[in-house]
């Protein structure tokens, strides 16, 4: 999988490669009493905060599936999780991204390898020839969208005709960081299963047994408890000076609608010329600063203010994508940050 923003520039286990999971126990008890039920709905919306391990769990139960085709088997009867030995050939497969009843959609590179900004409807429509093929692994096909919010609206479109008849024995598993938005007709056809961000305690073992770490390390633990229950959030403060540049831009961003242009030239100099991780760690604070505003303010009475905050925020996290894709030099996105937020907000 190739890098998002978000992710830092360290050494890390990928959530197709990584068999354990930390908190969730009542999302996979729910997705493990389904499959046991024999009734399973054939879609699921995944939902939560970025980083708190919906991918991770995906896979855990692509994984469970694929590995055990028959929801009446003992080994699902009598299974308490849906953990499978990373020595499994299931998962050994899917780790190499090379299992037949497994199919990812997620941002891929371009011919210039450049990320892309949004999966696109070409990608979108492998799922038909995907669920239409001959059934793999004793018929069970399993779909993996990490994330439904990044398919443009064809591909959202091309993803919902096979989601609305879907073939026999098979499973989509959509992941979203704001499941509320994703398309109504897509949310109408899938079972919704939202995760809570993690304990401190479990972000960190997360995040340790990610990077191979020390969990005792005390810059661990301060990015784990800076990262509001997210490990990803967590790992991008463990890049560089990512923990300190993602304060500064915290505390500048709490003098809007004033700011001390001096600061702001400076903050945009610190984010350097092409650097993902700090890019990351600044929209990190970008993101959490605009969401706290729209959970505090109350809908009744600033309503209009409220949506023109989300409208910059949509606006905002565009212009990112594309300085990511495009190795643009930072502090121009930095000003335009500042400015669009300040306008909003006044």
């Amino acid at each position: 999988m190739s890098p998002r923003r978000g992710e830092p520039q360290i050494a890390t286990r990928r959530p197709r490669e990584t068999t354990a999971l930390f908190g969730h126990h009542d999302a996979e008890q729910a997705l493990l009493n389904a499959y046991r039920s024999g009734r399973i709905p054939h879609a699921w919306l995944v939902g939560g905060a970025q980083g708190i391990g919906k991918a991770t769990l995906a896979y855990r139960m692509a994984r469970f599936v694929l590995a055990h085709p028959d929801p009446e088997s003992s080994a699902v009867r009598d299974a308490a999780t849906l953990e499978v030995d990373a020595s499994d050939a299931v998962a050994r497969h899917i780790a190499a991204g090379a299992h037949g009843g497994l199919l990812t959609l997620e941002r891929t590179l371009n011919d210039k390898g450049v990320l892309r900004t949004m999966i696109s409807v070409d990608e979108a429509r492998e799922t038909i020839g995907f669920f239409g093929s001959t059934a793999a692994i004793d018929g069970w096909r399993v779909c993996v969208v990490d994330t439904v919010d990044e398919l443009n609206a064809n591909a959202a479109n091309a993803l919902l005709k096979v989601v609305e008849e879907p073939p026999r024995r098979s499973l989509f598993l959509l992941i979203s960081h704001a499941p509320a938005r994703v398309l109504p007709t897509i949310q109408s056809r899938c079972r919704k299963l939202l995760l809570r961000p993690l304990t401190t305690a479990d972000v960190i073992a997360a995040a340790a047994l990610a990077t191979d770490s020390d969990a005792a390390d005390p810059l661990l633990a301060e990015a784990a408890a800076a990262s509001e229950g997210s490990v990803a959030r967590t790992l991008t403060l463990l890049g560089g000076d990512a923990l300190n540049l993602h304060q500064r831009t915290t505390a500048l961003l709490d003098t809007l609608p004033n700011v001390d242009l001096r600061q702001l030239h400076a903050l945009g100099d610190a984010l350097g010329g092409v650097d993902r991780v700090a890019l990351a760690s600044f929209m990190d604070g970008v993101d959490r600063w605009v969401a706290e505003r729209l959970r505090v303010d109350d809908p009744n009475a600033n309503l209009p203010r409220l949506a023109r905050l989300a409208e910059v925020w949509e606006k905002i996290n565009r212009a990112a994508r594309d300085t990511e894709a495009f190795n643009l030099e930072r502090k121009p996105l930095v000003f335009s940050v500042f400015g669009l937020l300040a306008e909003a907000i006044r």
